[in-house]
């Protein structure tokens, strides 16, 4: 939008100026109560936010468009605006509109953008998910050599890893950003790859990730001489970590956020799990995008924010650093062993309030009184806490934590002394200072509320001194505050030793008026102390948030402490509510689990009142350099798919340092969880559900090791039978050959039982059914064994199909089953003499009766009494002829 000068107004000249250094982004231009937005900005808005449209002035001839959102509830529009994918500049009045006309009545007031609204960038509350991390992340490539970095500015946290090309999508998929920075000459490489995780994807300049300047940014920003102090970081690791920083400093215009030291994360100590498997165990939201019905929503018991935020983490990123593990799981043993400790320590959790979020929203200069008083009572519960597990008997992992709940009595006793109970919102709404900490905010306070008072108390001080008891203090717009008496009186106070303090004003008809320098000083003190007041309140405000960044550092060691004793404390309690055992976990290619139970369908069938969960046990143990599998064969809806996921959710749960639900269960370290389970299309991508099925089936053959543990369902379901069957057969073989994984393969297909024969770590497994007067009951109870038929027509029967069609199916299988015993040619011959489509129904089956049946039909159970119901059992026994 080039125009001359001369054809907009000074206020649309300084829009357009500012919105040029903002192409990308919406421009909330700030004027008086709302932000304004005009242009293409107002119609794209406009519709994102379903607000009314309008038109202000015109330019070049034409209508301007214009909308604009309130001030005091723009957030909840920038909430909108980048859950669709806008990004939004935020140009706020930098000066009042008085100050701006002392350089002239038609200066306009100064604006210019403070900050630079994106999806990696929120720290309001409002904007985020509490229990829900909102990584920022950066990917840079340096010679070959890939990294990630990701940082959450809401907390600080900030880390960084090695990551090539081919992992990158499995990284986005554990650490599911809100927003990911790459180089401007690898955007259309990595866009592919970005959008298939849902993040946003930011271009920066080659010089955001060049790593000579990063590194002087990461020394800048911390202060220190190099970075050796927080480990050894690889060049593309600087070069991302340098790309964040960087970033936030245009985004925040160079109010960077409290960000802690970051810290490397070795590829080899986690568990590896792609997109796929995530989605098809749903380990953080369900296959239709719910928290609720996951995973995670199921074990997730934990009080606090930061704690749900951990949970989250873990959970994503399960360990394989077995000495971590037993640490964590002695700290869950130590809570679930001690009943009366935990309940009194989680209910002093439920009160701890989000602290790392309330001290970044102070760093960034968009805190309140709140995020103070947050800090207050965190580390009142902090002390709390380590009077409680002081003297308890712990595992070193609560010790270390409790060991950061301690030393903040300085900080807290300041916010103690300083902030009332209850506090606005703003620092600016003043009222949160406690009565007592400032003499001058008392006194002016004072002079705010009881300035009628004051005056009343100094108008009877002059009364006694004068002796003049019709003395009166009044107050008018021209002389302010002054002393009246009648004429008579007046003489007295215009006479020595009087007229010395009471200096005359103003003579009217009626009176004589005075004043004193006291009456005159206070007078400024009553008209200034609103203002004065709120001044000193801010400049406390400001002092005290001060005085917590000097130790935020111990404040977010406190912050994450309590995280860790509410997970602790959360899957210890877990444990102890849904009988869940502690696995043994080393470095064996163990994998016995004994009564599994796939904790989602257990609470689900608790809470529906259901038939309780059938537990199964499961052994995938191997030797070294050999595999183990287990063939699975059983019809639908048997429990197959149930069965293959819970001992992946299993394993997982143990390498979080979880409690299992299971019997017992001795766990050999899992290096990578693929799971090839469900069938779904891809339509954006052009993939049939059977090409999803081989791409993923693909990368599992491709990338599983000999730690791996690997769950199949149906391998080549989706293609002519004998395609898909030699499909599946091939996968077998090379999961048992080449991979030397433990496995769970689950197949219709019975011909491939044949291979447990052949293959030494194949054995077959079913989950046992039974047939009752043509109809299947499923038993779920999983059994060494091949199933001997996959009861299919039964199962349609269950699903609804209509009796005809059953009933037609019959036939046709017996036929095909006959031809294929007597051989192929003859099987053909059937087929062709079979007349699929021509042929009438088959008849109703008449459905029949016996006399017991009958008699059964007549009774009303609730009628009867127990001699009756006994009289009745005998009865129907002679009907049935029993």
């Amino acid at each position: 939008m080039n125009v001359a000068n001369a054809s907009v107004t000074p206020m649309m000249a300084q829009y357009l100026d500012i919105k040029a250094q903002y192409p990308d982004a919406l421009l909330f231009y700030r004027m008086g109560d709302f932000y304004e937005l005009f242009f293409d900005d107002a119609v794209a808005a406009a519709e994102a936010l379903d607000i009314a449209l309008t038109k202000r002035g015109k330019h070049l001839g034409n209508d301007i468009p214009m909308c604009g959102v309130p001030f005091h509830a723009a957030e909840n529009y920038l909430l909108t605006l980048i859950r669709k994918g806008f990004r939004v500049a935020v140009g706020e009045q930098l000066e009042s509109p008085a100050e701006a006309k002392k350089r002239g009545s038609k200066s306009v007031v100064k604006r210019d953008v403070v900050r630079l609204v994106t999806p990696g960038t929120l720290t309001e509350d409002s904007l985020l998910e509490p229990r829900r991390h909102n990584f920022l992340a950066a990917y840079s490539e340096i010679r070959g050599e890939g990294a990630i970095a990701w940082v959450d500015i809401s907390t600080g946290d900030m880390r960084a890893g090695p990551c090539s090309r081919m992992r990158l999508s499995p990284e986005l998929a554990r650490l599911a950003p809100s927003e990911i920075l790459v180089s401007d000459s690898d955007f259309d490489e990595l866009s592919p790859i970005v959008d298939e995780t849902g993040s946003a994807i930011t271009p920066l300049s080659k010089g955001s990730f060049d790593s000579t300047s990063a590194e002087k940014r990461l020394i800048s920003l911390y202060s220190v001489g190099s970075l050796d102090a927080f480990g050894t970081f690889s060049r593309s690791e600087i070069a991302a970590l340098g790309a964040l920083v960087d970033y936030l400093d245009i985004t925040q215009k160079g109010k960077l956020p409290l960000l802690r030291p970051p810290v490397r994360e070795a590829a080899n100590r986690v568990m590896q799990i792609d997109g796929a498997t995530r989605r098809n165990l749903e380990l953080s939201q369900t296959l239709s995008g719910s928290r609720k019905g996951s995973l995670l929503d199921t074990i997730d018991r934990t009080l606090t924010a930061g704690g749900g935020r951990l949970l989250d983490r873990k959970l994503s990123s399960p360990s394989t650093d077995l000495s971590e593990l037993q640490d964590r799981l002695d700290a869950v043993e130590a809570f679930s062993t001690a009943a009366s400790l935990r309940t009194d320590l989680r209910d002093a959790l439920r009160k701890v309030p989000d602290m790392d979020r309330a001290l970044s929203r102070i760093a960034v200069n968009r805190g309140g009184p709140r995020d103070l008083v947050s800090l207050r009572t965190g580390l009142e519960q902090c002390l709390t806490l380590h009077k409680m597990l002081s003297d308890a008997r712990l595992a070193p992992a609560v010790e270390r934590a409790v060991t950061d709940l301690g030393g903040h009595d300085d900080i807290l006793g300041l916010l103690q002394q300083t902030l009332n109970a209850e506090v606005p919102l703003l620092a600016r709404d003043g009222g949160f200072v406690a009565s007592g900490y400032h003499a001058e905010l008392d006194e002016m306070r004072q002079l705010r509320d009881d300035g009628r008072k004051i005056i009343a108390e100094r108008q009877a001080q002059y009364a006694a001194e004068t002796g003049i008891s019709a003395l009166k203090i009044k107050h008018n717009n021209v002389l302010g505050y002054f002393i009246e008496t009648t004429a008579a009186h007046a003489e007295k106070m215009l006479a020595p030793p009087l007229s010395d303090h009471f200096m005359h004003r103003q003579t009217t008809a009626n009176a004589i008026r005075f004043t004193t320098l006291e009456l005159s000083e206070l007078e400024t003190k009553i008209l200034n102390a609103g203002g004065r007041a709120t001044a000193i309140e801010l400049q406390v405000f400001t002092d005290l948030c001060a005085r917590v960044l000097d130790v935020s550092a111990n404040l977010f060691a406190a912050a994450g402490a309590l995280s860790q004793i509410d997970v602790f404390a959360a899957l210890a309690d877990l444990a102890a509510s849904e009988d869940w055992v502690r696995p043994k976990i080393d470095d064996s290619r163990a994998f016995a689990i004994t009564g599994g139970r796939h904790p989602v369908v257990e609470k689900a069938l608790k809470d529906q009142g259901a038939a309780p969960f059938i537990a199964n046990g499961c052994d995938l143990s191997a030797a070294a350099n050999a595999s183990s599998i287990w063939l699975l064969t059983g019809p639908n809806m048997a429990g197959k798919s149930t069965f293959l996921r819970q001992n992946a959710i299993i394993a997982l749960l143990a390498q979080i340092g979880s409690y299992v639900p299971a019997d017992s269960a001795h766990i050999g370290l899992v290096s990578q969880l693929f799971s090839r389970v469900g069938a779904s299309d891809d339509l954006a991508r052009g993939r049939s559900t059977f090409m999803v099925e081989m791409v993923e089936t693909a990368a599992i053959l491709n990338q599983a090791d000999e730690r791996a543990l690997v769950i199949l369902d149906e391998i080549g379901r989706g293609t002519a039978t004998y395609d898909g069957l030699s499909i599946a057969w091939a996968t077998l073989e090379h999961l048992h050959a080449t991979n030397t994984c433990r496995a769970l393969f689950a197949t219709h297909y019975h011909e491939l039982t044949a291979l447990a024969g052949k293959l030494p770590g194949v054995e077959n497994a079913t989950v046992t059914v039974k047939e009752w007067d043509g109809d299947v009951i499923f038993l779920h109870e999983v059994k060494r064994g091949a199933a001997d038929r996959s009861y299919g027509v039964q199962v349609a029967k269950l699903a609804g199909l209509p009796s005809s069609v059953i009933d037609r199916a019959r036939v046709v299988l017996e036929q095909l089953e006959k031809g294929e015993r007597e051989g192929g040619a003859r099987q053909k011959a059937l087929i062709d003499d079979l007349p699929l489509f021509a042929s009438a129904p088959a008849p109703k089956p008449v459905a029949k009766t016996s006399p017991a049946d009958d008699r059964l039909k007549e009774i009303s159970p609730d009628e009867l009494t127990p001699r009756e119901a006994l009289q009745l059992l005998y009865e129907l026994k002679d009907l049935s002829g029993g």
